[in-house]
C-alpha cells in the first residue's frame, strides 16, 4: 500500500509502522479522542497506548503546520514570478521547517541590504569573479563609476565582498554545516549585567557561567533564561568565532593560490560574524529553549499523572482542618459523599481555655458523627494541629494532606458557584477533605500549573505546558471513569468526547430528571449526539443501573458480544459477573471477528472480572516522624518518613514534616548511578530519607536515599 508523504514523515519521526499511523491519523481526523482510540480502537491501532498516539497527534500537528508555510511560501514565489519546476520539487520534498526556510531565504523579499546596494551598483559580476576563485588576475579598477559612487578600487571589492558574504549566508550547505558545528561545539555562556548585580544575587551561579551545550541540563538553560528575562544575565550559546571561521574557510576555499584570497577570506569572516552567526545564534537559542521546555512540561506532566492518580480514601465521613495559628483552625465535616454537613473554627494554640473548648468540640463531633478520618492540611501549623489532635487519643486516622492549590480552588468561580455562602477558609477546609476522599476529583478543579509539581512553568511556553497538562488530567480521568449520577462538571469536562458544553447539558439534565437509569439516556441530552455517545459512554458509570454492564468500562457497542457470551454459557449477565467458575468455561476466541479482535475481548473478560475496577492504588495511611516539627529539630544523621512532592531532572524534593520540604539530589538516590529521578521515585511515594545537612537561614534541607 502507498502511503501519503506525510504519513511516512510521521512513522519515521515517531519510530512506529505506517499502517498504524495511518490508522491513528483516520480515526482522530474522524473526531476520536485519545483515550477512546486507545481503549476501545485496539484491533485499528495494533494496541498503541496513549503515548503513542499523542506522539502522532504532535507530529500530525507539526507536518500540518509545515504545509500551511509550504503553500505561502510557493505563494509568494508565485505572485514574485520565480517559481520554477525545480525551486517547486525542493519545496515540496523539505521536511522541516528550518530546511524549507533555507530554500526560501535566497528569494524572500527583504530590505535593502548592503549586498542589494551592491548589486544596484553593477558589482555582481566583480563578486562571481572573486567567488569563483580563479588564478587570473581581476581587475577591480573597472568598476569604478563616479555615477554609481564607487569612487575607488577598495570600494568596488567591499560592494563584491558584501554580496559574497550574502551568498554565503544564503547557502543552505553552509547553514547545515555550521548547524552541525553549533551542536556539537556551541557552549552556553552567562554574565551578569553589572548594574543589577544586588538585585541578581539569587543567580549569583550564573555570574560567570560557560559550559558544552551539549551538556548543560535543562533546568540550568531554564534559570539562565530566567535570569536573562529579569536583566540579570546576558546569554550567548555559540561555539568559538575563530574555530567556526577556520571551519567555514575550509569549507568554502577550494583553491588557495586564487588571486585575491585574502579579500574572500574577509568577505567569509564577515558573513559569519554579521549575517551568519547571530542568525545562527538566534535559531539556537530558540531551539534550546524548545527542548528545555519540553522537558520541562515533561517532568511536570508526569509528576502531575502522579498527584492525579493519588489513591483516594474513598466514601468516608471525615473532618477536614485548614490549620491556623491566631486566626484559628476551620474545620469542616463532610459526608462520604464530600458533601459539607457543618463547619466551625477552633483556636487550639491560643491559651488553655480555648485549647480545653477545642477538644471537648473535636471529641464531640468524632463521637456523635461518627467521623472516619480526619485530614490536615500540611501548611502552617499541619504539624502542631496533627499533635493537639493526636493528643485527644481518638482511635481515628489523623491524615496529613498536601494543600498546595487550595488556597488557588478558594477564591476561584468554581468555589464561589459550589460554596456562595461560605468564605474562602471554608471552601479551603472543604477542597483538602475532599482531596483525601478523592484527589483526582477535587484536583481538576484547580489549574493544574498551581498545584505545586513542577519548576520554572511560568517560563516555559505556555500553550505547550497547558496542552500537555490538559492531555494527561483528560487521560487520568478517564483511566478512572467517573459516575454520571455524583461527578461533577469539572470532573466531567475532561469526559472523551464531551467538554464544557455538553458536561454542563449533561449536569443540567441530571438536574431536572433526576439520577440517570442507563448509558443510553445520555442520548437524550442535548447537544449530545451519536459521536460524543460513542466517546464518552465507555468511561462513565451507573452504579445503580438495571443493566451491571452500565457500571463497567464495556463500551456499549459491545453489550451485544457481552449478550452472545452468556447466552452460549447459558447464564444471565448478573450471574456471569457474580460467579468465576461462569466465567471459566468462557473460550474468548470463538468470538473473534473481522471487527473485533482479541485485544478488545480480553479487555472485556478482564472487566468481568472486576466490573468498574479503580485503576489506582489502595490508599495506605502515612505519619511523619514525632521527633521533628521544624527545621530546627533536624540534625544529621536522623532517619526519617517522608513524601515526595515533586520530582525533577536533578533529584525530588521530599516533605519530611518541617514546612520545607528537603532535597534528595540525583547522586543521592540510590547507590547506582541514577539517569533519570523517575526510574527510582514517583510524587507521592513513601520512602525514608536521612538527614545530610542542614541550613536553617537559607531553610535548604539536603537529604539522602542511600
Amino acid at each position: 500500500m502507498n502511503f501519503p508523504k506525510n504519513i511516512n514523515i510521521i512513522s519515521k519521526r515517531s519510530g512506529i509502522p505506517v499502517n498504524q499511523v495511518n490508522s491513528v491519523i483516520k480515526l482522530l481526523k474522524d473526531g476520536g479522542t485519545v483515550p477512546f482510540i486507545s481503549r476501545y480502537r485496539k484491533e485499528a491501532t495494533g494496541s498503541l497506548d496513549e503515548v503513542a498516539i499523542l506522539s502522532i497527534k504532535d507530529e500530525l500537528k507539526i507536518v500540518e503546520q509545515l504545509d500551511k508555510r509550504r503553500e505561502a511560501i510557493i505563494a509568494s514565489l508565485i505572485k514574485q514570478d520565480i517559481l520554477t519546476n525545480e525551486l517547486k520539487k525542493d519545496i515540496e520534498n523539505a521536511q522541516t521547517l528550518i530546511i524549507l526556510e533555507d530554500i526560501y531565504r535566497p528569494y524572500k523579499p527583504s530590505r535593502r541590504t548592503r549586498a542589494s546596494i551592491a548589486r544596484e551598483q553593477g558589482l555582481e559580476p566583480l563578486a562571481k569573479q572573486l567567488y569563483s576563485q580563479q588564478n587570473t588576475f581581476i581587475n577591480a579598477s573597472l568598476y569604478i563609476n563616479d555615477e554609481k559612487n564607487i569612487k575607488t578600487e577598495e570600494e568596488a571589492w567591499q560592494g563584491a565582498q558584501d554580496i559574497v558574504a550574502e551568498w554565503i549566508n544564503e547557502d543552505s550547505a553552509v547553514r547545515n554545516l555550521l548547524r552541525t558545528f553549533f551542536r556539537r561545539n556551541a557552549t552556553i555562556e552567562s554574565k551578569v549585567v553589572k548594574k543589577n548585580i544586588k538585585e541578581a544575587e539569587k543567580f549569583k551561579d550564573y555570574f560567570d557561567w560557560k559550559e558544552p551545550l551539549i551538556k548543560c541540563p535543562s533546568h540550568r538553560i531554564l534559570a539562565i533564561f530566567r535570569g536573562v528575562k529579569k536583566n540579570f544575565l546576558t546569554c550567548h550559546i555559540r561555539p568559538d568565532n575563530d574555530q567556526t571561521i577556520k571551519e567555514l574557510k575550509k569549507y568554502i576555499i577550494k583553491n588557495r593560490r586564487c588571486s585575491n584570497i585574502e579579500k574572500l577570506k574577509l568577505a567569509i569572516e564577515d558573513s559569519y560574524k554579521r549575517l551568519l552567526m547571530p542568525s545562527l545564534e538566534t535559531e539556537f537559542t530558540n531551539e534550546t529553549k524548545t527542548r528545555a521546555d519540553k522537558e520541562a512540561i515533561k517532568v511536570f506532566a508526569t509528576n502531575l499523572k502522579e498527584l492525579l492518580l493519588a489513591p483516594p480514601l474513598g466514601q468516608k465521613h471525615i473532618l477536614a482542618i485548614d490549620p491556623g495559628f491566631r486566626t484559628g483552625c476551620k474545620v469542616v465535616e463532610l459526608n462520604s459523599q464530600g458533601k459539607l454537613i457543618q463547619n466551625f473554627t477552633i483556636y487550639p494554640s491560643l491559651g488553655s481555655k480555648k485549647l480545653n473548648e477545642a477538644s471537648q468540640l473535636i471529641l464531640d463531633v468524632c463521637k456523635s458523627k461518627k467521623i472516619e478520618s480526619i485530614a490536615v492540611g500540611n501548611g502552617t501549623a499541619g504539624r502542631e494541629t496533627e499533635e493537639f489532635l493526636k493528643s485527644l487519643n481518638i482511635d481515628i486516622p489523623i491524615i496529613s494532606v498536601n494543600e498546595s492549590g487550595a488556597s488557588i480552588y478558594s477564591a476561584s468561580q468554581v468555589a464561589r458557584e459550589e460554596f456562595p455562602d461560605y468564605d474562602i477558609t471554608v471552601r479551603g477546609a472543604v477542597s483538602i477533605g475532599r482531596r483525601l476522599q478523592d484527589p483526582l476529583a477535587e484536583l481538576v478543579k484547580i489549574d493544574p500549573k498551581s498545584i505545586g509539581v513542577g519548576q520554572y512553568q511560568h517560563d516555559v511556553d505556555q500553550k505547550l505546558l497547558k496542552e500537555s497538562l490538559d492531555d494527561v488530567v483528560i487521560s487520568c480521568v478517564n483511566m478512572v471513569g467517573v459516575d454520571l449520577n455524583s461527578t461533577s462538571l469539572q470532573l466531567l469536562t475532561y469526559i472523551s468526547g464531551l467538554g464544557p458544553l455538553i458536561a454542563s447539558n449533561i449536569i443540567e439534565y441530571r438536574d431536572k430528571n433526576g439520577a440517570f437509569k442507563s448509558r443510553s439516556e445520555l442520548k437524550k441530552v442535548p447537544r449530545l449526539g451519536a459521536k460524543s455517545f460513542e466517546q464518552a459512554a465507555g468511561f462513565l458509570r451507573i452504579s445503580s443501573g438495571k443493566n451491571k454492564l452500565d457500571n463497567s468500562s464495556v463500551h456499549p457497542e459491545s453489550y451485544i458480544i457481552v449478550k452472545k457470551i452468556a447466552k452460549d454459557i447459558k447464564c444471565n449477565i448478573e450471574d456471569m459477573l457474580e460467579d468465576k467458575s461462569l466465567r471459566d468455561k468462557i473460550n474468548i476466541n470463538n468470538y473473534v471477528t473481522d471487527l473485533i479482535g482479541l485485544p478488545t475481548l480480553n479487555d472485556i473478560l478482564n472487566e468481568l472480572e472486576k466490573p468498574g475496577r479503580d485503576p489506582r492504588s489502595e490508599f495506605e495511611h502515612f505519619s511523619f516522624s514525632e521527633e521533628v516539627h521544624n527545621i530546627s529539630d533536624l540534625q544529621q544523621g536522623m532517619k526519617l518518613p517522608g513524601i515526595v512532592t515533586n520530582v525533577t531532572k536533578f533529584g525530588a524534593f521530599v516533605d519530611i514534616g518541617v514546612h520545607q520540604d528537603g532535597l534528595v539530589h540525583i547522586s543521592q538516590l540510590a547507590d547506582k548511578y541514577v539517569n533519570d529521578p523517575n526510574d527510582i521515585v514517583k510524587v507521592n511515594q513513601k520512602i525514608e530519607v536521612t538527614v545530610l545537612e542542614i541550613d536553617e537561614k537559607l531553610k535548604r534541607i539536603s537529604l539522602s536515599m542511600k
